[in-house]
């Protein structure tokens, strides 16, 4: 009777009211859950910074980046600050705690990557960083100057899968294709692939005289001084899409254009696999094939230098040579067999690119989302009423 009469005088004892700070308190913890979920799992603002995506994605857009396509990747580094990616935007240290690393899981998606699909994947080379110098390759770096000047120079770290910097790229390959070029021209398993609208490329126009309306080309959708410059009096660089330049050459003013392609035997040292036995350059490298979840790779002195950092770094083995083979966490070995999905990425501005073309393949585990419609875009370079691009706001990404 007595725990009966406590109960009933506790239950209509009058509850007390929250403090306005309290109330606002718990809104913005509500807020801040409720919006990292939706960032984690549901889709995500992302801007373009660079031109490496030109026709199809200009600088200052905004895009929305949907997780759920390709299936949400259940955070690896799950101890983080809220809307920060790896860096705090006051202090300059690191957004998040790598004590704690989960191992990579992701959710179903509503499809597979397909080619030509429009891809945000963290970049492969970024698991290694020079912090003053974070928007150049770390491994282009101690290629150029070695490792001991660049160590000597800059503050290196390392960042965990997750927390490298974000690229956004066309999917050229997907996992098990053979992919090659030749004079800029794309392959993918035997086929040739030319640029479809929004690829571009150097090109070069000799006019008939140097007396020139520049202001046609600006109706057409150049740039001047961006996509086009001067070589000579009368010849000038353009970049531009295959659309564009046949407008180009209709004019009755030009007398020719060339695309501008390097020579086929002339090697870039940068290029991927950075092989010395392989004279690859931008516009002309392959054939290669993208490692597939399965497939298995004999390993020689041919495959080792295309497929030995997925292995190694990707993937988590420990790799040594031993005399003319090799031994794979301590098991001599002449095969791998890879466990995950690889994918090659590359950029519709096909000459001012980063990409696969100088990195290589790109793990599943960092694929982050497909791009899916631009929100806002903004022109710095605009005047004061046309700096919003008011025709590019709410336009897909195809």
């Amino acid at each position: 009777m007595n725990l009966k009469f406590w109960q009933k005088k506790n239950d209509t004892a009058p509850k007390k009211k929250k403090t306005k700070s309290k109330e606002w308190f718990d809104a913005i913890i509500f807020a801040v859950i409720a919006a990292t979920v939706i960032r984690v799992f549901f889709i995500e603002a992302y801007t373009i910074p660079t031109g490496s995506m030109e026709k199809s994605l200009l600088i200052g857009d905004f895009l929305f980046v949907s997780k759920v396509n390709y299936g949400a990747r259940i955070p690896m580094t799950p101890v983080a600050f809220p809307f920060a990616h790896h860096t705090m935007p006051v202090t300059g240290t690191k957004a998040y705690w790598d004590g704690v690393q989960w191992k990579y899981r992701r959710l179903p998606g509503i499809q597979e990557i397909k080619r030509n699909d429009v891809v945000v994947f963290n970049f492969p080379d970024g698991d290694t960083v020079a912090l003053e110098a974070q928007d150049r390759d770390y491994y282009e770096m101690v290629r150029s100057v070695g490792r001991e000047a660049v160590h000597s120079q800059y503050t290196v770290t390392s960042r965990p899968v997750d927390k490298r910097e974000n690229y956004i790229k066309r999917c050229i390959g997907i996992s098990g294709d053979i992919l090659s070029m030749s004079n800029g021209l794309v392959s993918v398993n035997g086929k040739a692939e030319p640029m479809k609208r929004t690829g571009q490329i150097d090109y070069t126009v000799k006019f008939k005289s140097s007396d020139v309306n520049f202001q046609l080309f600006e109706d057409m959708g150049f740039v001047i001084e961006r996509d086009i410059m001067a070589i000579s009096q009368d010849s000038y660089n353009f970049i531009g899409t295959p659309d564009q330049m046949e407008e180009v050459k209709k004019l009755d003013f030009v007398a020719s254009v060339t695309q501008r392609t390097a020579a086929p035997d002339v090697a870039e040292p940068s290029i991927f696999p950075q092989d010395p036995n392989r004279k690859w350059n931008a516009d002309n490298w392959g054939p290669i094939q993208i490692p597939k979840k399965g497939w298995t790779v004999k390993l020689d002195s041919n495959t080792m230098p295309l497929y030995k950092r997925a292995i190694e770094i990707y993937e988590g083995n420990k790799l040594e040579k031993s005399g003319t083979g090799w031994i794979i966490n301590g098991v001599k070995t002449d095969s791998y067999t890879f466990k995950m999905n690889y994918f090659w990425m590359m950029g519709d501005n096909r000459h001012n690119s980063l990409d696969s073309r100088y990195w290589g393949f790109v793990p599943e585990d960092h694929v982050v989302g497909k791009a899916l419609f631009i929100w806002m875009s903004y022109d710095t370079n605009g005047s004061f009423f046309s700096k919003i691009r008011w025709s590019r706001i709410f336009r897909g990404i195809h």
